[in-house]
C-alpha cells in the first residue's frame, strides 16, 4: 500500500506530465514565431511597483502581488488564506478584490503606497492595516 507522502509525489508528477502533454509546439527558448517563420522575443510582462511580497505588520501573513493577481499566505504554514485580483489606479494606489478562502466572502480593499516599502490599506468595512515590502534574496 502507498503512503500519503508517496501518493502526493506520484500525483504531482502525474499532473506535471499531463500539463506537459498540453503543449502544441516544442519549446523554443521563449521566442515566438513571427510571420515567415522567423523568431522574435516575447515582450516582458509588465510589472507594477506593487508587484512582490508584502508582509503584514504582525508577521502573520504575506500578501503577494503578481501581474494583477493577488494572494495572501500564512507565514507559519504557507496555506493560502485569500486570493483575488488587483488593479493599479495610479502610481500610488491599488484596488484589490479579495476573496477570503476561510470566510468565503469577497471584499474590496484600497491600498496607497506611502513609501516604496509601505502600503496603507483600507477595507470596504473601514478596517485599516499596513503591509511592508518583504526583502527579496536579490536585493
Amino acid at each position: 500500500m502507498m503512503d500519503a507522502g508517496k501518493f502526493g509525489m506520484v500525483a504531482a508528477i502525474a499532473a506535471m506530465a499531463a500539463l506537459a502533454g498540453c503543449q502544441s509546439q516544442p519549446y523554443n527558448g521563449g521566442r515566438q514565431t513571427q510571420p515567415g517563420g522567423q523568431f522574435g522575443s516575447l515582450p516582458p510582462p509588465s510589472q507594477s511597483a506593487f508587484d512582490g511580497d508584502w508582509m503584514s505588520t504582525d508577521g502573520v501573513a504575506i500578501s503577494r502581488f503578481t501581474n494583477g493577481y493577488f494572494e495572501t499566505l500564512a507565514t507559519d504554514t504557507g496555506n493560502k488564506l485569500a486570493e483575488g485580483n488587483y488593479t493599479q489606479l495610479d502610481t500610488r494606489t491599488v484596488s484589490i478584490s479579495v476573496t477570503s478562502l476561510i470566510r468565503q466572502t469577497t471584499t474590496q480593499v484600497n491600498c496607497a503606497m506611502v513609501t516604496p516599502t509601505q502600503l496603507n490599506c483600507t477595507g470596504s468595512t473601514g478596517q485599516q492595516f499596513s503591509l511592508t515590502r518583504r526583502a527579496t534574496a536579490n536585493s
